[in-house]
């Protein structure tokens, strides 16, 4: 049976989508004396609800990266959603935090769940957008802070085989920074290329979870791929490496954005969470926090 909404402590559960340009924040966790998502998006809640706030993200993105999806939660006092302007509906919070938020982050939607929601460990996939664009003038003006730009020619076609081959639940060490005590195997659900209207290349990547830059790593070694430098077999050869490759670049961060996560029906959040607190206790983080 589903964890009840609000607890005999008087606190409720608060799921938020948030979306936001990461181009002028220092990534998503608050770090002492810069500009986060996380910082300034909890002092905000806090001033409306007048309580203090902690939120529990999806994925931790890093300095740069965007999201259009990011999904957190908090507990917050049944008391502070009592106000006038909010009367006891949480949804009415998107419109009191549209005001007050800058303009390069917004709370998109704001529900009451049950204890069992868990951002984190609830969550069964992430999947992210990237931009990349290879004309020889580079990114389009309009669309530069969320698109990458690529200096040589690309082959969607052959970013596509090599993107294929790397699909799976592999060791994707080759791929991420080091963090200590952390997993690099992964599954790897999506990986694919494609042309938008404007030329611009467009992938879409989705796996259970992604340890510390491994999105843009994986672009950057199939864009080498698409421009002809490196091949399949290179690519696919790097899931054999169990350190983090020299070879492999890191694509920029502003071309990646945070477009959706996936959660179980709520039935199953309990469960899912379980499972992966489980799976993180025994050292194995494929279903953890991302880190791009």
């Amino acid at each position: 049976m589903p964890a009840p909404v609000t607890d005999e402590g008087g606190q409720c559960r608060l799921r938020l989508t948030i979306g936001y340009d990461g181009t002028d924040f220092s990534g998503w966790a608050t770090q002492p004396g810069r500009r986060t998502v996380c910082e300034t998006v909890e002092s905000t809640l806090a001033t409306v609800l007048r309580a203090p706030v902690r939120l529990t993200v999806a994925g931790r993105t890093d300095a740069g990266v965007h999201a259009s999806g990011q999904i957190a939660h908090c507990d917050v006092p049944v008391a502070s959603l009592r106000t006038r302007s909010i009367d006891g509906e949480p949804s009415r919070l998107v419109r009191r935090l549209a005001k007050m938020l800058p303009d390069d982050v917004r709370v998109k939607a704001v529900d009451e769940v049950s204890t069992d929601f868990d951002a984190r460990f609830a969550a069964l996939a992430r999947t992210y957008r990237y931009r990349l664009a290879d004309a020889r003038w580079g990114a389009e003006p309009t669309a530069a802070r969320v698109t990458a730009d690529w200096p040589r020619d690309l082959d969607v076609d052959a970013m596509n085989d090599a993107a294929h081959g790397l699909v799976g639940l592999n060791d994707f060490a080759a791929f991420c920074r080091y963090r200590e005590g952390s997993t690099t195997i992964r599954e790897l659900q999506e990986f694919s290329w494609r042309r938008d209207d404007d030329g611009v290349l467009v992938a879409v990547v989705r796996a259970d979870a992604f340890c510390w830059s491994m999105v843009r790593s994986l672009v950057g070694a199939v864009a080498l791929v698409g421009d002809g430098r490196r091949d399949r077999d290179w690519c696919t050869g790097l899931l054999a490496e169990r350190s983090r490759s020299a070879q492999v670049p890191v694509a920029q961060a502003r071309g990646l954005c945070l477009v959706h996560v996936a959660y179980p029906p709520p039935a199953e959040w309990a469960a899912r969470a379980e499972l992966t607190r489980d799976v993180r206790d025994a050292g194995d983080l494929a279903g953890g926090c991302c880190g791009d």
